[in-house]
C-alpha cells in the first residue's frame, strides 16, 4: 500500500464529509484513510462511521476522549500500513488529481519525506494564490581538505576513511564530513542531527561543518509526504498541546534534507479552510504562547540549527500579527516572550486599528432605517441603558408575519413549564390579522418595539428581526430556523445565480454572530449549519417543536379539522404544497404571478384524473402570500389556513416539489410524492446537498414524477402507497426525523428558560 492518509477528527462536522470525499475519490484502491475520532461530541464520529461502514479503505479509531490533534495524529501513524503517511486535518482537501501526481512522482523514486504545494479558501470562498512546495536545496559538498597536512588522529566515535595520497606524501586520515553541528541526544532517542555524537571532550578541534542550506518557504502549513520507516525509524512524533506539528515537521524535513532524501512536487495539492470561528487556531488567547516553548523544544534538539532560528522568527512574526490568535492586551507580552527583533511601538498601532475596527462593527448605525426617525433612535439608546428585564421573551417568526412554526410551540410550552417568562410577538402591521386573541404583541418598528428588544432577555426567532438591533451581554438570541435543508443555504448560496434577495453574505455572518444558540431537527442540518453560519452559537440537537403536534395528536383532531376544511372523511386527502423558485423573479403576463410562484402542476386537472375520491389541498409558499391557483372542484386553496401542521394532520399524502415541509411531514409516516418537473434547473440554480430524484435510501422519500402524467398514473397504479416507497420513506424517516418525538418543546423550554443542561 502506498499511502496512509491520517486524519484527526473534532469539530469539523461541518467539513469532514467533503475532506472524506476528496480523498476517496482519487486513485480507485487507493489510499488507506486511518480517521481518528478525538473525542468528537458532535456528529464528525457519525459521519468518519458511515463512511467506514460503505468503504472499507476507512478505518475509524475512536480515544476515549478529547486529546488533541498531536496525539490524535501519533495514534493514526501508529495503526497505518501504507508506505507513505499524509498527515491531513479533517476540514482540509485534497485537490484533483493530487494523488494521481504523488504517485507519479514516487514512483520515480522514493524520497524520505515529499513536500507538496498548497493554497487556501476563506469562509466566503476567496481561493488564495497557490503556495508552491519550498525548493529543495541541493546537499552541500564536503569542505575541502587542507594541503598539506600531517595525518590528524580523531579518536571515537567519529568514524574515520582512509584516503591515499600518491607519493612521496604519505597517507592522510580525513574526518567524515560533518552535516550539522555535534548536540546530545535528543529526548526521542536519536541524535539531534541523525548522524552521532560529537568528538570527545579534550581532542583536537573537527574542521568547520559544512553550512546547512536554507529551505526557504518551508513552514507547518507545508503539507508534506513522510515514508513511514523514516517517521518511526527516527522516533517522530507530535508532541501535546497547541503547535504539536512544530516539532516533528521541521525536524523530519531537516533530516531529510542533510541525508539528501528531501523532494518537492511542484503541484497544489492540499487546500486548508480557514474556518471563521471554533477552532483554537482562530480563536485569541494565550494558548498561543504554546508556540514558544515550541520553538525552545525544536532548538535544543537540532542543536540550535540556524535554520530552525529563521524558521522561528518568520513564524512567531507571523502569529504575532494575526488578531485571531494574539488578543491585544497580550501582543507586549508575546513580543517581549518571543525576544523578536524591533520595537513594539509599531504592533501598538496595528492593535488601535484593530480596535477601531471591531468598535465600528459593533456600532449602533447598524440598526438603519428601521429605526425610523431621530426621536426614535433616541429613545432605543435610552432603553438600551435600561437592565435586561430577566422574565421578558421575544418571539418572531418569518420575518415578523405572524404567530407560527418553531417559535409558535416554544412559546406555548413555556406558557406551561415557566409561567414566570412573558412571551411577546413582534409582528409587521401587514400581518396583524395573523396573531390570535389575547397573544401579547408590539408592530414592527414602534417604540415598544424597540423597547421590548433592547430589554428582553429572550430572543426566539425562525428567521431574523427586521431591521437590525444591538445584540446586549446577557441577551440569549435562540435561532430555531424553519426547516432541514435540501437546498443550499448560507455562505454556501454563493456560486450559484439564484439572487439571495438583497441579503448580503456579510450580514448573513454577522447575523449568525448574534446567535447563542441554534436549533437542529436531525445531523444533517446540524452539519450543514456548522459550516454556512460560522459563528461561535452552540447546537441543540434537541428535534423541532412544531412537529411535535404530529406525536401528540390522536385520530380524533384529524376529523376535526377535515370537518373545519368541510372535507368528507371517506376522501383520500391530498396536500400540495410547492417550494419557491428565487430563481424566477419576472411576472408572468396576464397570470398577476411572479414566475417563483407559476405552478408547474395543476391541481384542477389532477384533482379531476384521479377523480371524486380525492381532494386536493393547495399552499403557497409563505412568500407568495397569494393562492397557487383558484380553487376548483376537488381543490381546496388553504394558503390563509393559520397552520400548515394542522394540514398536515388532515392530509393523507404530500405532494411537493423540493420544500422543506416533506422532511416535517416524514415525522407522520404517510407517503410522500416528489412532483419535480424542474429538477436539473433548480439544482444549477439554487444548490442541493443531495439527489433527491437517486432513488437511494434516504435521499428519496417515496415515489417520483417528473410530469403530470407520471403523477397521476402513481396514484392510479398504488405506487405512491407500495412497499417500495414504504421502505425509501422509513430510511428518509430514520435519517431526518431522529430527534422528533413529541417532546421538543419542553426539552427547548427546560434549556432555554430553566438552564436544564440535560
Amino acid at each position: 500500500m502506498l499511502l496512509s492518509v491520517v486524519m484527526p477528527v473534532h469539530r469539523v462536522q461541518g467539513y469532514l464529509r467533503a475532506t472524506l470525499e476528496s480523498v476517496l475519490d482519487q486513485l480507485p484502491g487507493e489510499p488507506e484513510l486511518v480517521v481518528v475520532d478525538d473525542g468528537s461530541r458532535d456528529g464528525g464520529g457519525d459521519i468518519a462511521a458511515e463512511f467506514a461502514r460503505r468503504d472499507p479503505r476507512v478505518r475509524v479509531i475512536t480515544l476515549p476522549e478529547h486529546r488533541g490533534a498531536g496525539p490524535a495524529r501519533n495514534a493514526g501513524a501508529a495503526a497505518a500500513c501504507g508506505r507513505y503517511l499524509l498527515f491531513l486535518d479533517g476540514d482540509g482537501l485534497l485537490l484533483p488529481g493530487a494523488l494521481e501526481a504523488v504517485a507519479g512522482r514516487l514512483a520515480t523514486g522514493e524520497p524520505d519525506v515529499l513536500l507538496l504545494g498548497h493554497d487556501r479558501v476563506d469562509w466566503w470562498g476567496e481561493v488564495s494564490a497557490p503556495v508552491p512546495a519550498p525548493a529543495v536545496p541541493e546537499p552541500a559538498l564536503p569542505a575541502p581538505v587542507p594541503e598539506p597536512a600531517p595525518a590528524v588522529l580523531v579518536p571515537e566515535p567519529v568514524p574515520a576513511v582512509l584516503v591515499p595520497i600518491p607519493d612521496p606524501a604519505p597517507a592522510v586520515l580525513v574526518p567524515a564530513p560533518v552535516v550539522m553541528p555535534p548536540v546530545a541526544a535528543s529526548p526521542m532517542g536519536v541524535p539531534a542531527d541523525g548522524t552521532g555524537s560529537g568528538p570527545a571532550a579534550g581532542t583536537a578541534a573537527p574542521l568547520a561543518p559544512v553550512p546547512a542550506p536554507e529551505i526557504e518557504g518551508f513552514s507547518t502549513a507545508v503539507p508534506c509526504l513522510v515514508r513511514r520507516a523514516f517517521w518511526t525509524g527516527h522516533g517522530l512524533h507530535f508532541t501535546d498541546g497547541p503547535y504539536a506539528d512544530v516539532l516533528p515537521l521541521h525536524r523530519a524535513v531537516l533530516l531529510a534534507a542533510d541525508a539528501g532524501t528531501l523532494d518537492a512536487l511542484d503541484r497544489t495539492c492540499v487546500r486548508h479552510r480557514t474556518r471563521r470561528s471554533g477552532t483554537p487556531a482562530t480563536t485569541p488567547g494565550r494558548h498561543h504562547f504554546a508556540i514558544l516553548d515550541a520553538y525552545a523544544r525544536l532548538l535544543a534538539e537540532t542543536g540550535d540549527d540556524p535554520r530552525v532560528r529563521a524558521a522561528r522568527a518568520r513564524h512567531l512574526r507571523a502569529v504575532l500579527d494575526d488578531p485571531g490568535r494574539i488578543a491585544p492586551e497580550d501582543r507586549a507580552a508575546f513580543h517581549r516572550a518571543a525576544a523578536l527583533p524591533g520595537s513594539y511601538p509599531a504592533h501598538r498601532a496595528r492593535q488601535a486599528a484593530l480596535a477601531a475596527h471591531d468598535r465600528a462593527r459593533t456600532s449602533l448605525g447598524r440598526c438603519g432605517k428601521a429605526l425610523g426617525t431621530g426621536f426614535t433612535r433616541a429613545v432605543y439608546r435610552t432603553d438600551l441603558l435600561r437592565p435586561l428585564d430577566p422574565d421578558l421573551a421575544v418571539y418572531g417568526a418569518y420575518w415578523n408575519r405572524g404567530v407560527a412554526c418553531n417559535p409558535a410551540a416554544i412559546h406555548a410550552k413555556a406558557l406551561e413549564l415557566a409561567p414566570h417568562v412573558q412571551g411577546v410577538w413582534t409582528v409587521s402591521p401587514r400581518y396583524l390579522d395573523r396573531v390570535p386573541p389575547g397573544t401579547p404583541y408590539v408592530v414592527e418598528g414602534t417604540l415598544a418595539y424597540w423597547r421590548i428588544m433592547a430589554t428582553a432577555t429572550y430572543l426566539i426567532n425562525n428567521s431574523g428581526f427586521p431591521g437590525g438591533f444591538t445584540k446586549r451581554p446577557g441577551q440569549r438570541y435562540l435561532q430555531t430556523h424553519h426547516g432541514t435543508p435540501l437546498k443550499t443555504m448560507g455562505l454556501d448560496r454563493r456560486g450559484y445565480p439564484a439572487p439571495t434577495g438583497g441579503i448580503g453574505f456579510e450580514r448573513i455572518v454577522a447575523h449568525a454572530d448574534q446567535w447563542d444558540l441554534s436549533l437542529s431537527a436531525n445531523p444533517h442540518t446540524t452539519e450543514i449549519w456548522d459550516r454556512v453560519y460560522p459563528a461561535g452559537y452552540e447546537h441543540l440537537n434537541l428535534g423541532y417543536p412544531r412537529n411535535d403536534v404530529f406525536f401528540t395528536a390522536g385520530p380524533e383532531r384529524t376529523e376535526e379539522i377535515r370537518r373545519e376544511l368541510g372535507i368528507p372523511l371517506s376522501r383520500t386527502v391530498l396536500l400540495y404544497a410547492p417550494t419557491h423558485r428565487d430563481h424566477r423573479k419576472d411576472f408572468v403576463p396576464h397570470t398577476g404571478h411572479r414566475e417563483g410562484s407559476v405552478p408547474h402542476l395543476d391541481p384542477e386537472r389532477l384533482a379531476r384524473a384521479l377523480g371524486p375520491r380525492y381532494v386536493v389541498l393547495v399552499r403557497a409558499h409563505h412568500l407568495h402570500g397569494r393562492p397557487v391557483r383558484p380553487s376548483g372542484a376537488g381543490v381546496i386553496d388553504v394558503t390563509d389556513h393559520p397552520s400548515v401542521e394542522e394540514l398536515c394532520l388532515a392530509s393523507d399524502a404530500l405532494i411537493t416539489d423540493y420544500s422543506s415541509l416533506m422532511f416535517d411531514y416524514a415525522c407522520l409516516d404517510r407517503p410522500i410524492v416528489s412532483h419535480a418537473p424542474d429538477w436539473d434547473a433548480y439544482r444549477a440554480s439554487r444548490g442541493t446537498y443531495f439527489d433527491l430524484l437517486s432513488g437511494r435510501p434516504g435521499d428519496t422519500p417515496g415515489a417520483v414524477a417528473t410530469t403530470e402524467d407520471e403523477l397521476v398514473d402513481l396514484f392510479r397504479s398504488g405506487e405512491w402507497c407500495s412497499p417500495r416507497t414504504d421502505r425509501l420513506r422509513t430510511a428518509f424517516r430514520e435519517r431526518f426525523c431522529p430527534y422528533d418525538d413529541g417532546h421538543a418543546a419542553e426539552r427547548v423550554v427546560r434549556r432555554l428558560f430553566l438552564s436544564d443542561e440535560e
